[in-house]
């Protein structure tokens, strides 16, 4: 007011596109905004809520969200950014409302149910989770645990929809690749998968075959193709030109290859780690094979072939029900082309001409999760389990009434000690599908009733103290990073017994009586270095004088934050353990400012 007394030019008297960039500079908090925008109508304006201001102040906050808007929409950027922040709010109480509801088991089916009735768009959840994920790395451990958690489950879920959606569309409206990445994106939620992303990169590969088809034959069908035109090459003759590029740049300047070495690692069936690793088994190198050939006209199908996927290529009259009008192709062999004979050499005995026939999307799809069911199998590890888990949801999601996998996935939940009720309702469904099932369908659901009686009679966390005379032999703390004196594996604490709590079985297959102490000492609970959880005696463990972080994806269940010497029990670990904490630290004081030294 004094400049525009004196006759000099006031805040207000400035052009709009000038307020509007100092208003968008980042120094300015979005309350700042909103003050200003109280003060005058001129400044009112400038902020007006569909107006640059807010845009900027949103993309400021939340740049990852820009996307799930066009620049054509007529946005409320202010009602956009209160919505967001709210969503950010309700996120982070959910969060931290995990630790105290779950601790003591897993997270149970309906868990969930909190975010699946939020009110928020679903985008602007998924990205404070991952504002959460993001935060600095030794804090908000437990937040993060419970965070990916949340994150890991809502994907999924979408995906599942995508997956449905996709199956119900008719045949020759498939995408083999789309199908591989949906199973790829199911498995892996937290990496960011897309088609989009994962065609672009074939598309490069595809260009690339082009380059060398143009050297080879500058007047090529395949080379004259507009974009989004569907191309069919004519003649053996010209098809053979693509696949021998194809050939050329897939195995020999690209060195893709089928990874005879470790055949049994998961992300050999994986699209996106093919891609990245240019490796893969029979069928996912199938896929990208494929998908390749047809976008330069060449139509190739799948043959669902006994212990190795392979493609055929029609040699004869197009739609041949004869199996000797076909050459058959390996892409796990470097795309070699092989007679019905040398096929039967590939696996080494004969079948039957059905096993010639091309396969549908859904059978494809159906192999590829088959797999990864099989490798989930192979272990009894967390990383198998979830893989186990993960593709029994894919085959149940094209087969839902398939008993083998519904059995399957009720003794899984079972051993895994989980989600008891979704076990009944399996079992239930089970029985009514196929009654000659009620001996195994009756012994799960006595033990599941059992498993939830036991559930209901627990009456609080069991706290253990100190100072109780029974607990006088303990010598380590929670929170500790340990050694293991035979097996020399690193980890931490986040339990112990004054005595061996497992059954006579254990303590006879573990050996314990050969201990010199034998089970009658401190027995602890470690999350270890590999991402297993053992069960060690105290003579067999000792301090780590070289103490880091432990990368185990339950270490945030337990544990707030890693100090660099030591972790600190979450408000529920503590609870259980409230006098270890000030042992912890005068431990670390003592251990390693003697190291020091």
């Amino acid at each position: 007011m004094a400049a525009a007394e004196a006759g000099g030019m006031g805040l207000t008297d400035l052009p709009g596109e000038l307020l509007e960039l100092i208003l968008c500079c980042g120094v300015l908090s979005a309350a700042d905004i909103g003050r200003v925008s109280c003060t005058c109508r001129r400044l009112r304006e400038v902020c007006q809520a569909r107006g640059k201001v807010w845009r900027e102040r949103f993309r400021l906050r939340w740049p990852s969200l820009l996307k799930y808007y066009s620049q054509t929409d007529n946005v409320n950027w202010l009602k956009e950014y209160k919505a967001r922040h709210n969503a950010g709010l309700e996120t982070r109480r959910i969060v931290a409302s995990f630790s105290k509801r779950f601790f003591s088991e897993h997270v149970p089916c309906d868990g969930f149910s909190d975010i699946e009735t939020l009110g928020c768009p679903g985008h602007f959840f998924e990205d404070e989770l991952m504002s959460i994920l993001n935060m600095e790395g030794r804090k908000c451990l437990t937040w993060k645990y419970y965070a990916k958690k949340i994150l890991y489950f809502l994907r999924q879920q979408n995906i599942l929809k995508n997956l449905k959606a996709y199956l119900e569309r008719p045949e020759d409206q498939l995408s083999f690749l789309e199908g591989a990445v949906l199973i790829d994106q199911y498995c892996n939620p937290l990496s960011d998968i897309c088609l989009t992303s994962v065609q672009a990169q074939v598309d490069d590969i595809t260009d690339k075959v082009r380059k060398v088809l143009r050297t080879k034959n500058p007047r090529h069908p395949s080379l004259a193709s507009k974009a989004g035109e569907v191309l069919i090459v004519p003649g053996v003759e010209f098809q053979r030109q693509v696949l021998d590029a194809m050939n050329c740049v897939l195995y020999e300047q690209l060195k893709y290859k089928g990874n005879e070495m470790d055949y049994y690692n998961s992300l050999n069936s994986y699209i996106h780690q093919v891609l990245i690793r240019r490796t893969g088994i029979p069928i996912s190198l199938s896929v990208l094979y494929l998908t390749i050939a047809r976008q330069l006209g060449v139509r190739l199908e799948p043959v669902n072939f006994p212990s190795h996927f392979l493609l055929r290529w029609c040699q004869g009259k197009e739609g041949s029900t004869d199996i000797f009008d076909y050459m058959y192709i390996d892409a796990f062999g470097k795309g070699k082309q092989l007679t019905v004979k040398e096929c039967e050499y590939l696996i080494g005995h004969h079948v039957t001409e059905e096993f010639y026939g091309v396969v549908t999307s859904k059978e494809v799809l159906q192999r590829m999760v088959g797999n990864l069911l099989n490798l989930g199998k192979r272990e009894s590890t967390d990383q198998s389990y979830q893989l186990l888990r993960d593709s029994l949801d894919l085959y149940l999601a094209m087969y839902p009434d398939n008993v083998q996998h519904l059995m399957l996935q009720a003794r899984l939940y079972f051993h895994l000690g989980i989600w008891p009720e979704k076990v009944l309702d399996i079992l239930q469904h089970v029985q009514v599908l196929d009654p000659s099932q009620h001996g195994a369908v009756g012994y799960l659901v006595q033990h599941t009733l059992e498993h939830i009686e036991r559930r209901k009679e627990e009456v609080g966390p069991e706290v253990k103290h100190r100072s109780d005379e029974k607990h006088k032999d303990i010598c380590f703390s929670i929170g500790l990073i340990m050694k293991h004196k035979r097996y020399g594996y690193n980890c931490v604490i986040y339990g112990w017994d004054p005595t061996c709590m497992m059954g006579q079985e254990w303590i006879r297959n573990m050996n314990v009586h050969s201990l010199p102490h034998g089970p009658h000492q401190p027995f602890y609970n470690v999350l270890v270095e590999d991402g297993s959880c053992r069960y060690a005696a105290q003579e067999n463990l000792e301090y780590n004088l070289e103490p880091h972080e432990i990368p185990h994806p339950d270490i945030g269940r337990y544990f707030s934050e890693f100090t660099g010497t030591h972790y600190l029990a979450n408000a529920e670990l503590e609870i259980r353990y409230p006098e270890d904490l000030e042992l912890t630290c005068a431990t670390v004081q003592k251990i390693y400012s003697t190291v020091k030294e």
